[in-house]
């Protein structure tokens, strides 16, 4: 059975900054912020970008704790108004929840797709 997650989006957004390349001293703007995000969720996946805050926490907590304060920060606001290509038809429902699956190698995904076509 495939294992799905459901995670708050806004949770997503602020795990996916953690792990970005973003820096504080940068400042960056919010359509910088946009694309820091879609960038690490395109690169590690959310369950990715996740595993990675998780390792950062365990392994230096004092500085995790003050980036994650920040990135949450950052990606409220950069997502506050979102821009046009944000919304239900980019992933989350109405109620703001996103859906996560896990990846299928390219492999599994062909004899998937080939399987349920015949």
């Amino acid at each position: 059975m495939p294992v799905m997650a459901y995670l708050r989006i806004g949770a997503v957004q602020a795990d996916a900054v953690f792990v970005s390349g973003l820096q504080r001293c940068d400042e960056p703007s919010a359509g910088q912020v946009r694309q820091a995000v879609a960038a690490a969720v395109r690169a590690f996946g959310s369950s990715g970008c996740a595993g990675r805050v998780a390792q950062e926490f365990g392994d230096h907590p004092e500085t995790a704790v003050i980036r994650m304060r920040w990135a949450r920060s950052v990606a409220r606001e950069a997502f506050a108004n979102p821009a046009p290509e944000q919304g239900p038809a980019a992933g989350a429902d109405a109620g703001g929840w996103l859906v996560v699956r896990p990846r299928l190698s390219a492999e599994h995904a062909s004899t998937s797709v080939s399987g349920a076509m015949t």
